[in-house]
């Protein structure tokens, strides 16, 4: 076993130790705001603020990256981004478009590993991308590169494609996808400087390209933003032969995107 696969099992095994102990203390915050952590009514994930103040992702919006749109175009509709520069995946699809609100939400799994939502997650993301789910024969999250998971000690992506497998039946595979450049933190970078960064960041592992030919498979990640680290994941599993790559995450960045046709 090379120091790659070493360093994978290591990983792998402190994120298991992590969600344990996360999962073993989850009980201790029962009725809190998924968004504030402000108490909350018995089953209700927000407060009535909040929830009068989430905005979700719905139609009409882009037949590919669900871009939302501000009339309805009829169905099929593409937007002038995807159609300027079309993206790998076939469709993106979330719950939740991404707002200072739901910014806390996210941040609260990503940066501090709160567990309690991943049942709502999951559910509301089952709800935005049944059709696709349907369709596939796996899950997949975008990786972390090794030491990231290492240091962190889980991955978020994975979390909520195991927790939409629960919900859909849909089997998760975390090992037919690798990260094998440590490319540096995304938040502050342009969209041109996004796909550079991710640029050949990940790969499938040659002992799993027969795995990956023919598949159906749905990436799954928390958020949408430019588009460039799906992009990059869809790349690598089009190159081992995929069938066809969706998308789904948790929520989605709503910003004018540049497109000249």
């Amino acid at each position: 076993m090379g120091d790659m696969d070493h360093r994978t099992v290591l990983a792998k095994s402190l994120t298991e130790m992590s969600g344990w102990l996360r999962a073993s203390t989850d009980w201790m915050r029962p009725g809190r705001s998924l968004i504030s952590n402000v108490p909350v009514s018995h089953g209700a994930s927000f407060t009535g603020h909040e929830f009068a103040n989430v905005d979700r992702l719905q139609p009409p919006f882009c037949d590919i990256c669900a871009f939302p749109f501000e009339y309805d175009e009829g169905e099929g509709v593409i937007c002038a981004g995807c159609l300027a520069s079309p993206p790998q995946f076939t469709r993106a699809r979330a719950p939740f478009v991404y707002s200072d609100l739901i910014s806390d939400m996210v941040l609260s799994l990503k940066r501090q590993g709160r567990r309690s939502g991943l049942s709502f997650f999951a559910q509301q993301m089952w709800g935005s991308g049944r059709s696709l789910i349907e369709e596939a024969d796996y899950l997949v999250p975008v990786p972390l590169h090794y030491r990231r998971l290492a240091s962190r000690g889980f991955n978020q992506a994975g979390w909520l494609a195991e927790a939409l497998s629960k919900v859909s039946g849909c089997p998760v595979r975390h090992d037919l996808m690798r990260r094998v450049k440590a490319s540096q933190s995304q938040g502050h970078l342009s969209p041109q400087q996004r796909r550079a960064n991710v640029a050949g960041a990940f790969s499938v592992p040659d002992h799993r390209l027969s795995q990956v030919r023919g598949r159906r498979i749905v990436l799954i990640d928390d958020v949408f933003t430019t588009g460039a680290t799906v992009d990059a994941c869809v790349r690598a599993l089009k190159k081992a032969k995929a069938a066809n790559v969706d998308v789904l995450t948790l929520a989605r960045v709503v910003s004018p995107r540049k497109a000249s046709i």
